[in-house]
């Protein structure tokens, strides 16, 4: 019997920086970790490295000043709504501060009790004991503070609602109606990630004159900023106290380019992606993480499709009952083996739930690597693809 499942190792890298050659680097630290570590790299390896790190050796950065003239741009000397922004200085305190800089008058539009990815400043239960209607009640921040008190964050203890008054310079509403702030004003940016094509249809819809999404703010360079003609500033981070990350753009070319890379070196069939924020959610705080548009925005083609797999428990408890030891495992492999193309709705599937295969390998990439110091912005995945048959 084979006893090694999934392995899921952290690769250290160098500091990257505009213009290194990040297929080289990402290469040369696979290939490093697997003879350091003892270890062969096979078919169906998955090379997965950080979003971060592509747009740093990109050099995909733009300013305060750069976000505020893409604004201005699209909305001249016009009073504009902000909604449904996330609650976060690493996300949103950049962008805001462009934004505000960029219109004659900003007011913002919070979500409560929460924002989208799951911040709250406010439980669900304080809304109940309230007796506040979320879906129709509207709040002033001095409202909202009157009705519940303390309103820091779970987490990071800070008061979102003071942070983005101070940083945007703005005026504070607490909503959940996306139209509410249509009676203040008729040009809006909608912040929302997930959602945002449904808000800017109801927004529309509902009588608004503009609306402009984050996918829709530095679309292009300006004044030599950095840009992604996809996603805007969406998925950006802050970089420094002026300026923020983007997104990586072209990185379906770096991903087949490192996948081509590796073959040279290893003659391995190896699979890469770029990822960003996994998809899980926070059981204490109910942050859900994904803040990025997409868990990956890029990957080689052995990576689309979702898992097709049985599940070892129910037939364990099921067909194959009456039997135990090798009997069992040899039973179990065979089933494996045999297994119908499509398990969609098929008893023996029952359970376990199938996901895109980028979102779950993204996931994993994100919780191995961390947020912090680790210093490991490259995961290798290692018989992610093999099952109990194999």
């Amino acid at each position: 019997m084979d006893y090694q499942g999934t392995i899921s190792r952290g690769v250290r890298a160098p500091i990257i920086r505009q213009g290194d050659d990040l297929i080289q680097i990402t290469a040369d630290c696979v290939c490093g970790a697997a003879g350091q570590g003892g270890f062969s790299l096979q078919d169906k390896d998955v090379v997965a490295v950080t979003e971060a790190v592509l747009a740093r050796s990109q050099g995909n950065y733009a300013t305060v000043d750069q976000i505020a003239k893409d604004v201005q741009n699209k909305f001249g000397d016009e009073t504009v709504g902000l909604i449904l922004p996330i609650f976060s200085r690493n996300r949103f305190s950049m962008i805001l501060k462009g934004i505000s800089k960029g219109v004659k008058k900003l007011i913002v539009q919070l979500a409560y009790p929460s924002d989208e990815v799951g911040n709250s400043f406010v439980s669900v239960e304080q809304i109940m004991d309230k007796g506040v209607n979320p879906y129709a009640d509207v709040f002033t921040a001095d409202e909202f503070r009157k009705t519940f008190g303390d309103v820091r964050h779970v987490f990071t203890g800070v008061d979102y609602i003071d942070f983005y008054q101070k940083t945007g310079k703005c005026e504070v509403i607490l909503a959940n109606n996306p139209c509410e702030i249509l009676k203040h004003t008729k040009y809006v940016i909608n912040a929302d990630i997930h959602t945002r094509k449904m808000t800017k249809r109801t927004l529309l819809k509902a009588g608004a004159k503009k609306v402009v999404s984050l996918d829709e703010i530095l679309t292009e360079s300006v004044d030599g900023s950095g840009y992604n003609p996809q996603y805007g500033v969406l998925g950006s981070n802050l970089a420094t106290n002026d300026s923020v990350k983007l997104f990586p753009r072209d990185a379906q070319a770096f991903v087949e380019g490192l996948q081509a890379e590796l073959k040279k070196r290893t003659g391995k069939n190896i699979e890469c992606m770029v990822y960003g924020d996994g998809a899980f959610k926070d059981p204490v705080g109910g942050i859900w993480e994904l803040a990025d548009p997409v868990a990956s925005p890029a990957f080689t083609s052995g990576l689309q499709g979702q898992p097709n797999e049985i599940k070892l428990k129910y037939l364990a408890d099921n067909d194959l009952a009456g039997l135990s030891g090798e009997e069992a495992i040899e039973a179990m492999k065979e089933m494996i083996r045999n297994k119908e193309d499509d398990l969609v709705n098929n008893d023996k599937s029952l359970g376990t739930t199938p996901r895109r295969l980028t979102d779950l390998l993204a996931s994993l990439s994100d919780l191995t690597s961390g947020s912090g110091d680790k210093g490991t912005p490259i995961i290798l995945i290692q018989n992610y693809f093999k099952n109990f048959s194999m």
